[in-house]
């Protein structure tokens, strides 16, 4: 009989190991937490946006930056193409040329004396 109460014992004594195993999990830790993660992300992000950022800005200020120099370079061009065209006009202007194209076609000067003729506020 002493048996049968000892095999009485033993049974629950079993399934009262067996249930605290069960209430027992293990949980696996990451190496990096999940805010760790979206932090890394974050940073990530926002690190790709200021690259992408920078690069467009230096491509915009490049680009601007030859249109400057090209611009310079016409105005420079237009600046001799003036100075040219001035002293063309300044030596289709002489008042010997005038007057010897005056002759030429058949014109005569009355006065001798021939002058510059200057505009009024040049």
């Amino acid at each position: 009989m002493q048996t049968n109460h000892a095999r009485k014992w033993e049974v629950p004594y079993t399934s009262h190991v067996q249930s605290k195993e069960k209430q027992l999990k293990v949980r696996k830790t990451g190496w990096i937490t999940k805010g760790e993660k979206i932090l890394y992300t974050f940073t990530g992000v926002c690190l790709i946006v200021a690259a992408l950022y920078i690069v467009s800005f230096s491509s915009i200020t490049d680009s601007i930056n030859r249109d400057i120099q090209s611009l310079e370079q016409q105005i420079q061009a237009q600046k001799v193409e003036n100075e040219s065209l001035f002293f063309e006009k300044k030596e289709l202007s002489r008042p010997e040329r005038i007057t010897r194209i005056a002759k030429e076609n058949g014109l005569t000067i009355q006065n001798a004396e021939v002058r510059q003729a200057s505009s009024f506020g040049n």
